[in-house]
């Protein structure tokens, strides 16, 4: 394995560096969105005896009886910050591709370089293939690095789509028991 990483060449580096910091954050929110899905999964009663962190504003705004403009923006707030490093992961499933794509044409720069160095002679395959070689190695590993991340993210965002969807139900319920003095 190291021995591709040394032969994939330069650009082997921030794609490393893009699936480490990948892992970490798909790490760290899947374990985020896991607590604050089991922490809303209550019952509503049960949410307005012990309000999970949460929703702590958004329930103390909506008690106050604060109109539901004020809490679809203190909702939105909450929401992103519960979003905060999908954009990175975003980011890291768009360009680890490029990174590849990158290290295929310098690759293929230096195949060419080589056979261009010895015009005139006969080229052997052995002369090119080191190009070759990174240029294969770099792609593959962006591609091993973007395709995961990718997915990831698609899994992620649907996990936060769920947590909306369970606050704002929760915030309309805290609305009408209001609304009914309860």
């Amino acid at each position: 394995m190291i021995d591709f990483f040394w032969k994939g060449g330069p650009l082997m580096w921030p794609i490393l560096f893009c699936s480490v910091t990948a892992l970490a954050l798909i790490l760290a929110k899947g374990i985020q969105f896991h607590g604050v899905r089991r922490r809303l999964a209550a019952e509503v009663d049960e949410l307005l005896a012990r309000p999970p962190r949460e929703l702590a504003s958004l329930m103390a705004e909506a008690r106050r009886g604060t109109d539901r403009e004020r809490l679809a923006l203190i909702g939105t707030r909450a929401v992103r910050e519960l979003e905060k490093g999908l954009g990175v992961l975003s980011l890291i499933a768009g360009i680890t591709p490029l990174l590849g794509l990158t290290g295929t044409v310098t690759g293929m720069i230096q195949a060419f370089m080589s056979i261009a160095a010895h015009s005139g002679t006969r080229i052997e395959p052995s002369m090119v293939a080191g190009g070759i070689y990174e240029a294969l190695i770099t792609t593959a590993a962006g591609l091993f690095v973007a395709v995961p991340t990718h997915v990831a993210l698609h899994f992620l965002e649907g996990r936060l789509d769920g947590i909306a969807l369970r606050m704002k139900s929760f915030t309309l319920a805290v609305l009408e028991r209001n609304r009914h003095g309860v």
